[in-house]
């Protein structure tokens, strides 16, 4: 519990950080939608901007046009699509790749670990992400990976 609130706490300190006086009301949250990435498949939102950071709801690898999992498609794909996705999210709410501080990737298969890292590495030019990366029994859509992410100006 200590630590989980120590994350709330530096969180939101970051987010009163965007305030320009100490008297200044934080800023409300905002919802990031983009057609640029898949339509929720749930109720919640593509992402949340709250002050300087984004938290950015998981992505599988759905194309954004047909709205399609790329179900019979490689590890290396299904990455791609989240990771391209979850890039338009980003760019839709004026940041990109370089302004990822954190991200949780959720694998079905550990075995896809290494395909995943070399897929992954791929989208950062420098100084990559804080990530946790865990195995489950299963994904929305019978997907093989979802990848969700914080991202701060």
């Amino acid at each position: 519990m200590g630590t989980a609130r120590c994350l709330v706490c530096c969180l939101i300190a970051l987010a009163f950080a965007s305030c320009s006086s100490p008297w200044e009301t934080p800023p409300l949250k905002q919802a990031i939608s983009t057609d640029g990435a898949p339509r929720a498949i749930g109720p919640y939102s593509q992402a949340i901007k709250y002050g300087n950071l984004l938290f950015l709801s998981g992505q599988l690898a759905i194309n954004p046009g047909s709205g399609q999992l790329l179900a019979d498609a490689s590890i290396e794909e299904q990455t791609r699509q989240a990771m391209d996705n979850l890039s338009a999210v980003l760019k839709a709410s004026g940041m990109s790749m370089d302004n990822v501080l954190m991200a949780t990737v959720y694998l079905k298969d550990m075995n896809d670990f290494p395909k995943v890292n070399e897929i992954f590495g791929r989208y950062f030019a420098a100084a990559p992400p804080a990530r946790v990366t865990v195995a489950v029994a299963q994904l929305p859509k019978n997907a093989k990976i979802e990848i969700s992410m914080i991202a701060g100006k």
